[in-house]
């Protein structure tokens, strides 16, 4: 049913592992350096970008999950030891790196995209997070933006942050350092779902399958829309544009097809267009 194909660093590191499942559209990237406890740093967003951008163009992927190998934690952010070693030059491309990375998932991507999320999530890990279209976590996971404990504000992480929970819950995390609990962001909606640690895996997979059962054009004309419309400054503006969509929409064969298909109540075939 899968087909495995594993992305890894130029220096022959697996930090990165890609699983395809090509029977139901589902791609899985697991961040995999585990006793790093999953920093993202330069080789891994690298990793991370590369895999995404061929995904964009592979139209046989519906639906990413982006899950971890470590069973204690997600990601703990970026890596301080490389940030104490790096230029201004280098911290700058970084963080101007992980923020592409993270644009990229939903400013580019057309596939819908899944936080699998256990264990601990911190900084730019909480941001990874919040960049995903979706997310489920186990009861044990907690996140937090905890920089300002090391004397470093959260500032990228929160770009991603308050576009998710509201201001006020965003900033007393980014100022007190302070967990959230996974009931808690399931309340502050930094994620979908909470379930146990051992639904997770089953529970994200069927998850993903819902999603990738849907039209494929549909779904990434959506997503396209519904981050674009955010983004307008009136919602009259909002409205002409999200209208203007839905016509587009409803002239696609899926939505001929689908509409057909209720009529006459048997299951639509789908074809992306």
């Amino acid at each position: 049913m899968s087909t495995g194909r594993s992305a890894a660093a130029s220096n022959g590191d697996d930090i990165l592992l890609r699983s395809d499942d090509t029977n139901h559209g589902i791609t899985t990237l697991t961040l995999n350096r585990p006793k790093q406890y999953n920093t993202l740093t330069t080789a891994l967003l690298d990793e991370l970008l590369l895999q995404l951008q061929d995904i964009r163009g592979d139209a046989s992927v519906r639906v990413v999950i982006i899950n971890s190998s470590n069973p204690k934690c997600f990601s703990s952010g970026h890596d301080l030891k490389e940030l104490l070693m790096s230029t201004t030059q280098e911290k700058q491309e970084l963080f101007k790196k992980c923020s592409s990375v993270m644009m990229y998932l939903t400013q580019r991507l057309p596939q819908i995209v899944i936080a699998q999320v256990h264990g601990v999530c911190t900084a730019a890990g909480t941001q990874l997070v919040a960049s995903c279209d979706l997310a489920i976590c186990s009861h044990d996971s907690k996140f937090g933006v905890n920089g300002i404990d090391v004397g470093l504000f959260c500032t990228t992480p929160s770009v991603a942050l308050s576009r998710n929970v509201h201001r006020k819950h965003a900033m007393h995390m980014l100022l007190t350092g302070d967990f959230l609990s996974s009931e808690k962001a399931l309340d502050y909606s930094l994620v979908n779902q909470v379930v146990s640690k051992e639904e997770l895996e089953d529970s994200t997979r069927a998850y993903a399958e819902r999603i990738a059962s849907k039209s494929p054009y549909a779904i990434q004309l959506g997503k396209q829309a519904f981050y674009k419309q955010l983004e307008l400054h009136s919602l009259g503006d909002a409205y002409a544009f999200a209208g203007d969509v839905m016509c587009t929409n409803m002239d696609s064969h899926d939505a001929q097809e689908g509409i057909q298909a209720f009529l006459e109540k048997r299951k639509p075939e789908w074809k992306g267009t």
